[in-house]
């Protein structure tokens, strides 16, 4: 763990700056599967399923037989957990539902918006160290309350060739159906160019691995949208004197063991909190069964301290985490202030695992600074905003002068002649 104290804001741009990774190689091992997977469907899926997940497959769908054995396999607990945390965040995404309205914006011109569900998309949910049956509920319930036709899953297998319980049971509760043994770059490539058992869709979601994401950034270039862009997982937390050390250096650790890339980032007001916040990562962290992954994470972990709140929260806002915990006593303030993150936690019981979980909002979430410019997954990313006008004759003359004028002045004539004809028409009426 790094400290810096009371850096100069000339030092920020280094400070915030996301490890480099060299993806030269890693580019031509992806582009390689993904071309194989175009050109040979299923047979190139369950190849790479073999070399890379040791599974044997005969068949990439998972069974109706397979759904209903993993109910028996789970427990009770859970169950009831993935049933409450659906509700929570098919709660939170159907208030996000958006109502079109009808606008005169000239006389006899009206205009709208209609919200339209996007009718195939592809959810991929990661299955190795961690298999994210949590994403599943983020990913599925707001395409199922968008009213996407087609919900296509895709989830690596284990050696055994079975999906985790847990991810078909919250694919059920869900509402997901179409699940098929696929992960890594041939599950992009399977979803983004369609194979004789996936179909193809038109939008992918979802996190993963370095080599995911150079998928799906691949695929996004000519045959398929994403989500977003992404990077490592990563939380910023800020604290001051008033902040409970015991929180703040677990919710700092529960972001460490997601994997060795990922990034801690605390900043605080009070030098003495850094100090106690310390000492309870190294505590907290002997206890974990990912310590090594975590103490991996936390060597590129940075603590800084800052000379008041307003240059905490600006150099949060310049680091634009994926997460952000303000642990503050005035964190309601604070939070007026943020204008970079992918998702917000106040106060001292806000903790991201909350959020990750069962708060009911979505997990999916910009990192690697991309909050600077994307929002994380919600119910208008399963849709597409189409505008509707509706011209009279009262709006020929209102609007179509200018609209002459202004084609003519882009020397665009059929664009001019197009209104000039309805324009005489309605003159000479």
């Amino acid at each position: 763990m790094k400290v810096i104290k009371y850096p100069a804001r000339e030092e920020w741009g280094e400070i915030v700056k996301r490890p480099h990774l060299d993806v030269s190689q890693l580019n031509a091992t992806v582009e390689g599967v993904l071309n194989d997977v175009k050109n040979n469907g299923d047979k190139a899926v369950m190849h790479y399923e073999e070399k890379f997940d040791h599974a044997h497959l005969t068949s990439l769908a998972v069974t109706e037989e397979e759904i209903k054995e993993a109910e028996g396999l789970i427990s009770p607990e859970l169950k009831h957990a993935l049933e409450l945390a659906h509700h929570n965040i098919a709660t939170f995404h159907q208030s996000q539902k958006f109502e079109g309205e009808k606008i005169e914006t000239a006389k006899g011109v009206t205009c709208w918006q209609k919200s339209v569900a996007i009718q195939k998309v592809g959810l991929y949910i990661p299955g190795g160290t961690a298999p994210l049956f949590s994403t599943v509920l983020m990913l599925a319930t707001p395409a199922k309350i968008a009213g996407c036709s087609e919900i296509v899953l895709c989830t690596p297998p284990n050696k055994e060739g079975k999906v985790n319980p847990a991810i078909l049971m919250a694919a059920k509760i869900a509402g997901v159906s179409k699940i098929f043994k696929a992960g890594g770059v041939q599950a992009i490539g399977a979803m983004a160019y369609g194979t004789e058992s996936v179909p193809k869709v038109y939008k992918i979601f979802g996190p993963g691995n370095q080599y995911v994401m150079a998928a799906k950034q691949h695929v996004s270039l000519h045959d398929v949208a994403i989500d977003m862009p992404a990077g490592p997982s990563e939380v910023c937390v800020i604290a001051d004197e008033t902040s409970n050390p015991v929180f703040v250096a677990a919710d700092l650790l529960s972001q460490a063991e997601h994997g060795v890339d990922s990034q801690v980032f605390l900043i605080s007001t009070s030098e003495e909190m850094i100090g106690k916040v310390k000492e309870q990562v190294n505590e907290q962290l002997k206890a974990l069964p990912r310590l090594e992954m975590a103490r991996k994470s936390l060597d590129n972990s940075t603590f800084v301290l800052v000379k008041d709140y307003d240059e905490a929260i600006d150099l949060s806002n310049t680091y634009a985490p994926e997460h952000l915990i303000i642990a503050t006593k005035n964190y309601d303030q604070l939070a007026e202030k943020v204008i970079n993150a992918g998702s917000v936690f106040l106060g001292n019981y806000a903790c991201e695992s909350a959020g990750d979980y069962a708060s009911g909002t979505n997990h999916t979430l910009p990192t690697h600074g991309y909050a600077l410019a994307y929002n994380g997954v919600n119910l208008d990313s399963y849709n597409r905003k189409i505008t509707f006008q509706h011209l009279t004759e009262e709006g020929i003359a209102s609007i179509g002068e200018a609209v002459v004028t202004m084609a003519e002045n882009e020397m665009l004539e059929a664009h001019a002649n197009a209104m000039r004809l309805r324009v005489n028409e309605v003159k000479n009426k």
